[in-house]
């Protein structure tokens, strides 16, 4: 999709951090950290989100999950990390280009989600 900002990175239109690339992915580093260490992995496919995504993706979203823990090692998060993939509106997705988010650091990254007042 010649207008999602995750093609335009992946072509090289606009510049990234990049932390690796192979016929299949493109991992780099998110512009807006939300933790000391946080990046995201994409397919290079255009995928919109992980609705979308069907039994002719599984290879590609094998590849990407299964890349997960060599890249976060490589980028020194070895006592672990965390893995998002937000999906849709109330995932709160914001690039509608399939990615998952790798946040961690030196520090427990603390509870998944905020707790909702009864």
């Amino acid at each position: 999709m010649s207008d999602c900002i995750f093609c335009k990175i992946i072509r090289g239109d606009i510049p990234s951090k990049k932390i690796y690339e192979d016929d299949e992915i493109f991992a780099f580093h998110d512009i807006h950290p939300a933790a000391p260490v946080h990046f995201m992995i994409v397919p290079k496919q255009h995928i919109a989100s992980l609705a979308e995504a069907d039994m002719s993706h599984q290879k590609i979203l094998g590849r990407l999950l299964a890349k997960a823990g060599e890249l976060a090692k490589g980028q020194g998060l070895n006592d672990g990390f965390r893995t998002i993939i937000n999906t849709g509106y109330v995932g709160q997705q914001e690039v509608y280009h399939l990615h998952a988010h790798i946040l961690g650091g030196p520090e427990p990254l603390g509870p998944m989600l905020k707790q909702r007042a009864s």
